[in-house]
C-alpha cells in the first residue's frame, strides 16, 4: 500500500490525484489487475469525473452547497455535518481496472480527491492488486 499526501486550501475543493495514482501503478510494475483508492476521511470522498473542463468541478461544488448547505442547524456539535452528508454521498473508496500497465479511464475522466471540510492536510491509500 502507498499513500497520497494532499494539502486542501478551501472548505470544497476537488484535487486532481491521477497522475498520483498513476504513478504508484507505475512504480508496482503491474500490468493486469486493480487500483484500489481509499480516503481515510469522514469529511472528505473520492470520485472520478472529467478533468478537461474545470468548471465541472464548480458546478459540483456549487450544487452540493446549494442542496447540503452549511450551518442548516445540524445536530452534529462540530458544525460540519454538511461536509458529513457530502462524504457519505460520494464514498470513501474506487476501484480502477488497470490493464496494460495503465488505469482504465475514459478520455475525459480524472480521479478527484473531494474535500469537503477544508483546508485540511489528508491522506488517500492507494492498493494495486495484480489480476
Amino acid at each position: 500500500m502507498e499513500t497520497i499526501q494532499i494539502i486542501t486550501k478551501r472548505k470544497d475543493e476537488f484535487v486532481d490525484i491521477t497522475k498520483d495514482v498513476s504513478k504508484i501503478l507505475n512504480q508496482a510494475g503491474i500490468d493486469s489487475g486493480i487500483c484500489i483508492i481509499y480516503c481515510t476521511h469522514t469529511t472528505a470522498g473520492l470520485t472520478i469525473n472529467e478533468n478537461a473542463d474545470p468548471s465541472v468541478k464548480k458546478d459540483i461544488i456549487n450544487y452540493l452547497n446549494k442542496a447540503i448547505p452549511e450551518g442548516e442547524g445540524y445536530s452534529h456539535i462540530e458544525g460540519n455535518s454538511d461536509s458529513h452528508i457530502k462524504a457519505s454521498i460520494f464514498g470513501s473508496s474506487l476501484n480502477v481496472i488497470v490493464e496494460g500497465g495503465r488505469l482504465v479511464l475514459g478520455t475525459w475522466q480524472g480521479i478527484y480527491f473531494c474535500e469537503f471540510d477544508g483546508p485540511r492536510s489528508r491522506e488517500v491509500c492507494v492498493k494495486i492488486i495484480k489480476g
